[in-house]
């Protein structure tokens, strides 16, 4: 047991840029790809992860001091610093749920296509850490293996679900056919913008404000470009966080790059997954008899679209500003700001790239995001210190992304209820937000399939 252990950690300690290559080269030639085709595509991903990781690290190294300093400026005192994906993830992997997450959530997904559950058909590996981290804090919370692993089945069939609802937006907003996205964070926070357009869109005057940067640039020119957007907002920032003239416009040029080259880099990852995922699409058509599949894959392809790119910048300030003035908030917002985009980016899709809807409905998820965080900081604190990231009694810890999970709040919170009015909170609001969300995603499908048959 101890050697097979070593042998998933080993693998999984590759990291996304190695790891999801070496999966999508096994699977390519599990299909039948030729082997050259399946080395160009895996090294294709390999080099777009490498790229994110080097655009998000610019992010991550720039944004980080700007935003301290916005929260020094602004005299926002907040205790706990969000330690981010990059500090919950290693921490997901090295628990004991870890050894049997992938292969649960693996025949969870099989089993799930087989009964005509659902139409992912998840190769994203990497990204079942959602549902370990989901497991591993039910596990402290109630000390039950059987429900730590429960727990893991539950959120890899919802985020399933969720990949099968949001597929027509994928398709006709990204532009990426087939493909889906059951993913941890972009997935579980789309229900809440799905209600926040629908509520806007009843509201007069407020219904009709459409600020989309893809449409202003043919109107206005220049100014709406990608690139000299990013640069404003970098200077917004940098004069946000009190930065000289020199701070600034180091800034400015920064984030004017950040906005251009991620698009760049998602490119290589989806010159090497498409072609993979038409070949599984084929395969899968063939033995279920013409069944329409979706590829389930990283919602970092998302992150190209310019109105993303444009809408995680502007949520560096925003949410800082939405940790000053959620009540008993202790969370500083730092690890996860760089990839803020995660949490917002099907909230894109859903407004159709309008950034003034997706102001609105993000600072709700935001909002409700680190509510929940302040709520998990002790079992989040206990899983750092059992895996020996942070020595018992010295510090705390938190994160947005999965620390702020509604769906692992709810599950732990079940298992051993310790705050039964933010448990009733919280579950009522997500539930009514997901059950809205199936039925408008059969309206979806209708408009979809329709759009289709008319070519």
């Amino acid at each position: 047991m101890d050697m097979i252990l070593s042998v998933v950690q080993y693998f999984i300690d590759l990291g996304a840029a190695v790891m999801l290559p070496l999966v999508i080269f096994v699977i390519a030639i599990l299909l039948g790809t030729p082997l050259s085709r399946a080395v160009k595509s895996g090294i294709s991903i390999g080099i777009g992860f490498i790229g994110i990781g080097l655009v998000i690290g610019l992010m991550l190294n720039n944004l980080a001091p700007a935003a301290k300093a916005m929260s020094a400026n602004f005299g926002i005192s907040l205790s706990v610093i969000d330690i981010g994906w990059p500090g919950s993830s290693p921490m997901a992997w090295a628990s004991r749920i870890a050894l049997v997450a992938i292969p649960l959530s693996i025949v969870v997904n099989l089993i799930m296509i087989a009964l005509k559950l659902t139409r992912v058909v998840n190769i994203d590996i990497w990204n079942i850490w959602h549902f370990t981290f989901t497991g591993a804090m039910v596990d402290l919370a109630t000390g039950s293996y059987t429900m730590a692993m429960a727990a893991v089945a539950i959120h890899a069939a919802f985020a399933y679900k969720l990949g099968d609802w949001f597929a027509p937006l994928v398709d006709k907003y990204f532009g990426l056919e087939g493909i889906a996205m059951p993913h941890g964070t972009t997935g579980l926070y789309a229900p809440i913008a799905v209600v926040m357009d629908a509520i806007l869109s009843k509201i007069p005057g407020i219904r009709d404000i459409d600020v989309n940067p893809t449409k202003l640039q043919s109107k206005f020119g220049a100014i709406c470009d990608p690139s000299v957007m990013g640069g404003i907002m970098g200077v917004v920032i940098g004069i946000l966080a009190g930065y000289d003239v020199k701070g600034i416009l180091t800034l400015a040029i920064q984030m004017a790059a950040v906005i251009v080259l991620m698009p760049v880099v998602v490119k290589y990852i989806m010159g090497g997954l498409l072609p993979i995922s038409e070949v599984a699409k084929k395969k899968l058509q063939e033995k279920f008899k013409g069944a329409q599949f979706f590829i389930g894959l990283d919602c970092a392809l998302l992150l190209g679209d310019p109105v993303v790119v444009t809408a995680s910048l502007l949520f560096i300030p925003i949410t800082i500003l939405v940790a000053a003035i959620v009540p008993g908030n202790v969370i500083l917002p730092f690890g996860d700001l760089p990839t803020i985009g995660f949490f917002i980016a099907m909230a894109v899709a859903v407004h159709g790239g309008n950034l003034f809807r997706t102001i609105i409905s993000g600072s709700v998820i935001m909002a409700f995001t680190i509510w929940i965080s302040n709520l998990m900081i002790g079992l989040h604190t206990q899983m750092a210190q059992g895996v020996g990231q942070v020595a018992e009694g010295i510090s705390q810890v938190a994160s947005l992304d999965q620390g702020g999970s509604p769906l692992t709040f709810i599950l732990a919170q079940i298992g051993n209820t310790t705050n039964a009015s933010a448990l009733a909170i919280v579950a009522v609001i997500y539930a009514l937000c997901v059950i809205y969300t199936a039925i408008w995603s059969r309206k979806q499908y209708k408009e979809w399939e329709e759009e289709l048959a008319q070519g």
